[in-house]
């Protein structure tokens, strides 16, 4: 564990020094400040901010292939562009520019804000999973794992209209011990399935290869992003915001009191506060990496495009 760590940290050292250079070196393409991180003495504190009028994504800590597209011709009021996610033509998987990370500090708790609108002809896989959209990562996992395939992987995104909340905690999975269910018996387990239900939300897993993945998810009974016009329909702009927080370990036993919740157009759609995230087997992981990675699996059934404005991660 200790050697992990200290991989990681010189990982970081050096990304930092990377960005530092970036940062001088790039223009900002509207003479706009880039915004600053730090503590908002009216509010949260501030770990990532993303507005998205201009593409110098480096500068301000993107990587891993940042190059995402940003537009004028859709925004939310005051704004001046925001980020399009535009799905060429049908079968295609991921949208042009693709997506990026940042790392931030690490903490217990994040709460991600954003603004989301889609295009009227928006059409869903019609199956119960895809698009994925937001992500967050930790640090029991470098900067440049694959989220689906992890020790704690947290996803906000909409599958066929609903709000939906999930983790998958592959990595963790026992699997010589696939589908017993460990939960009492060991913290050596996964909690998004595979050895068990820990928290009562049940439990899903599947062979992917020579190996078990697994995954659970939370969401809403009602559509919220809806065909027909009204208060809830997908094409208008609507503000989004995501919060996870860690359960707690105690006496090296993980305790089924960790956080999620989701607020449509200010309203808490979702509210669960008896979440098992991490077992004793991770007591001191925290949560340090955002990834939107836009990816619809199944292939789009003809161009489309989804927008996000003003996003905005804090403690």
């Amino acid at each position: 564990m200790s050697g992990k760590r200290s991989t990681l940290s010189s990982t970081l050292v050096a990304r930092c020094l990377w960005l530092s250079a970036a940062a001088l070196s790039c223009t900002a393409d509207t003479g706009r400040e880039l915004p600053a991180a730090g503590s908002d003495p009216a509010g949260p504190e501030v770990l990532f901010q993303e507005s998205f009028e201009d593409t110098c994504w480096v500068a301000r800590g993107w990587y891993d292939g940042a190059g995402m597209r940003i537009t004028d011709r859709e925004h939310i009021p005051g704004s001046g562009h925001s980020c399009v996610w535009h799905w060429a033509g049908a079968g295609d998987i991921g949208p042009e520019g693709k997506g990026a990370r940042v790392l931030f500090t690490p903490v217990e708790s994040v709460t991600l804000s954003f603004h989301l609108k889609h295009s009227d002809n928006w059409a869903w896989t019609g199956v119960n999973w895809h698009p994925h959209e937001l992500h967050f990562m930790t640090t029991e996992n470098g900067p440049f794992d694959g989220p689906a395939f992890s020790h704690l992987t947290f996803y906000v995104e909409v599958v066929n209209g609903r709000p939906r909340l999930a983790i998958q905690d592959g990595q963790n999975i026992d699997q010589d011990r696939v589908g017993e269910n460990l939960v009492g018996a060991t913290e050596n387990r996964a909690v998004a399935g595979g050895n068990g239900d820990s928290d009562g939300y049940g439990e899903h897993f599947y062979k992917n290869g020579p190996v078990y993945w697994n995954g659970k998810h939370w969401e809403t009974d009602q559509v919220y992003f809806s065909d027909e016009p009204g208060p809830y329909c997908k094409a208008d702009w609507h503000q989004v915001k995501a919060h996870f927080r860690l359960n707690s370990v105690a006496d090296g036993k993980g305790v089924c009191d960790g956080v999620l919740q989701y607020w449509y157009d200010g309203k808490l759609v979702m509210d669960y506060r008896d979440v098992m995230f991490r077992t004793g087997r991770h007591p001191e992981m925290k949560i340090n990496q955002f990834l939107m990675l836009p990816y619809f699996g199944p292939g789009v059934p003809h161009e489309q495009w989804i927008w996000i404005d003003e996003l905005t991660i804090t403690r």
